[in-house]
């Protein structure tokens, strides 16, 4: 069996355009949230979202590139390119074959059609650019990433809603056990902070409409919540295989031991109300990596601040782990992030990840009142310091598509 390791790390995020700014805010409660800018929100029901700030592409890419990415593949770039710096990585003609990209997406460059669909109509097809399939359609970030670092092997997109970016990374892990790649880039973008989006997801009463408190939005677990806050940005994890890793004595972070997907067969938008379908991909996401349930000593939760989610994700922990479900921490970045769709589950991994190497566990903001329905370990305002060895981190989407993802703490 293939050992695949987290070798580099990338991220743009509502809370750092770097990975070390981005953790350093999780860690200390920092919230992403604030009034929407990127457009004028007074007349929508909801107003907060967490929007990536101050991000420059030009510092990942030509001008030239960058106007022909939408906003999503723009944080794809960046993140990998990140990722390959910090794993101190360079893809060459020699290596580039075995080298692979799977950047997963919700919703790709689906935000970006609304502006050219209202010019179109108002100013005729001439109107139209000639870039603008290529650059919206759901590849686009896996195949632009390609290009722009010269990643020659598999490269793939697959799109599972809020659960993408989680299995990005075990899609990869696949790949490399079936000996398709030494190397794979990783992870999940979003960008979809539109009028039309914002407004879809409020005329659903799946958003918060808290508008007086932005950075007190996202409160998962807690009696409160009311929704989840719309997030963007990119994360990207280089792995590497065993062998390869340590010929060229990379620093490892951490390893993938496995993970699952099943479908819950019930509803388009909200979670089966028993979690039928997410205890199974827990249960077979820890068969996968060869432990039992005694071995999980964190769970990352997906954790989305919905009254429907982290009732049933609560219930799933409790039918997985039974009593001992209440000894383990059950962290919700998304109370800082917001729910980034489609980068959601790979943010979460980023979590992980970093939390095995300093040994501290990020909190769950916003969790003043707790919901007696929602009554675990989520850590709850402030970090722990405490030293973890297996991760789950899970991933629940639209259409009900579950991820879980196993990662252990990397020791030599």
């Amino acid at each position: 069996m293939t050992r695949v390791f987290v070798t580099g790390l990338g991220a743009i995020t509502p809370i750092g355009n770097d990975v070390e700014t981005f953790w350093e805010n999780l860690v200390n409660g920092v919230s992403g949230a604030g009034i929407i800018t990127a457009f004028d929100p007074t007349n929508f029901s909801s107003k907060v979202a967490c929007e990536v700030k101050d991000f420059d592409p030009t510092k990942y890419m030509s001008r030239k590139m960058s106007r022909r990415m939408v906003r999503s593949t723009q944080f794809a770039v960046a993140a990998a390119r990140q990722a390959l710096a910090d794993a101190n990585f360079e893809i060459t003609p020699e290596n580039a074959e075995m080298v692979g990209v799977v950047v997963n997406t919700g919703g790709g460059g689906l935000a970006t059609l609304e502006e050219p669909t209202l010019v179109l109509h108002e100013k005729g097809p001439r109107t139209v650019g000639p870039f603008l399939v290529p650059s919206v359609m759901a590849n686009a970030s896996s195949c632009l990433v390609s290009i722009e670092t010269g990643a020659m092997g598999p490269v793939l997109t697959s799109t599972l809603a809020c659960a993408s970016g989680n299995y990005a990374i075990i899609e990869a892990y696949h790949m490399m056990q079936r000996g398709e790649a030494d190397v794979m880039l990783a992870g999940g973008t979003e960008a979809g902070i539109s009028p039309l989006i914002i407004a879809a997801f409020a005329r659903m009463q799946a958003i918060s409409t808290r508008n007086d408190d932005p950075a007190g939005a996202s409160r998962p677990f807690d009696s409160g919540r009311d929704g989840f806050v719309s997030g963007e940005g990119g994360v990207v994890l280089l792995l590497e295989t065993e062998e390869h890793a340590k010929a060229r004595g990379a620093k490892i972070y951490a390893e993938v031991l496995g993970g699952s997907l099943t479908g819950d067969a019930y509803h388009f938008t909200a979670p089966h109300p028993e979690g039928i379908g997410a205890i199974r991909a827990t249960k077979r996401a820890i068969k996968s990596a060869g432990l039992s349930p005694e071995d999980v000593d964190v769970i990352f939760a997906h954790g989305t601040s919905t009254p429907l989610n982290d009732a049933a994700e609560t219930k799933v922990i409790k039918s997985v782990f039974g009593e001992r479900a209440y000894k383990i921490p059950v962290p919700a970045t998304k109370s800082m992030v917001g729910h980034m769709l489609g980068a959601a589950g790979a943010i979460s991994a980023l979590a992980a990840v970093l939390s095995f190497r300093d040994g501290i566990i990020p909190p769950t903001i916003n969790l003043t009142d707790p919901d007696p329905e929602c009554d675990l370990d989520y850590v709850p305002n402030t970090a722990r310091k405490q030293q973890t060895n297996v991760a789950l981190v899970n991933a629940f989407g639209f259409g009900g598509q579950n991820v879980v993802l196993v990662l252990k703490r990397y020791d030599e």
